[in-house]
C-alpha cells in the first residue's frame, strides 16, 4: 500500500490547512508549482503514516501475546522487554513527526493569504556614524599604552 494512502492522525488537519482531501494534495504535489510547505508538510505526513503504523503493530502483537486464551508457557520476558524498547521507538518518532509536522502548520500563512513582503533594514554606512562611533586606525610604530 502506497504511504499516500495510509491513514495518519493529521490528515483531517492537513485537509482543513490545506482545504483538498490528502489523496488529492499528494496528487497537486507532482507539479512544479507545488508550495515548499505543502511538499514538506506531505513528506512529513509520509513520515508520520509509516511510524504510526509501526506504533499499531508493535501494540497489536503485545495484545495477541497477552490475550487471555493464549497459554501462560508462550509468555516471554524478552520479548516483551524487546517489544517495549521497539514501542518507545516508534513512539517518540511518532511525537517528533507530529511535533515538526504542528510547527511546519502553525508557522504557514493561512491559506488565501499571500506572503507578506520581506523588508531589509539598509545598512548603516560608516561614514554616517558619529566619530565617537568609529574606532580610530592603529598607529604604525607607536606601542600601545599596557594596562596593568
Amino acid at each position: 500500500m502506497s504511504v499516500s494512502l495510509k491513514p495518519s492522525s493529521v490528515d483531517g488537519r492537513l485537509q482543513e490547512v490545506f482545504g483538498a482531501p490528502v489523496a488529492e494534495l499528494y496528487a497537486s504535489a507532482t507539479g512544479p508549482d507545488t508550495s515548499a510547505a505543502l511538499a514538506r508538510a506531505l513528506e512529513l505526513r509520509s513520515f508520520l503514516a509509516l511510524t504510526e503504523e509501526q506504533v499499531a503493530r508493535v501494540r497489536d502483537r503485545v495484545h495477541a501475546d497477552m490475550a487471555p486464551d493464549r497459554d501462560m508457557g508462550e509468555l516471554s520476558a524478552d520479548k516483551l522487554r524487546f517489544d517495549s524498547q521497539w514501542l518507545e521507538a516508534a513512539l517518540d518518532a511518532r511525537d517528533g513527526y507530529r511535533a515538526a509536522l504542528g510547527e511546519l502548520l502553525h508557522t504557514m500563512p493561512p491559506p488565501n493569504q499571500q506572503p507578506r513582503p520581506v523588508r531589509l533594514a539598509q545598512p548603516i554606512a560608516v561614514a554616517s556614524l558619529p566619530p565617537s562611533a568609529v574606532p580610530a586606525p592603529p598607529r604604525a610604530g607607536i606601542p600601545r599604552a599596557r594596562r596593568p
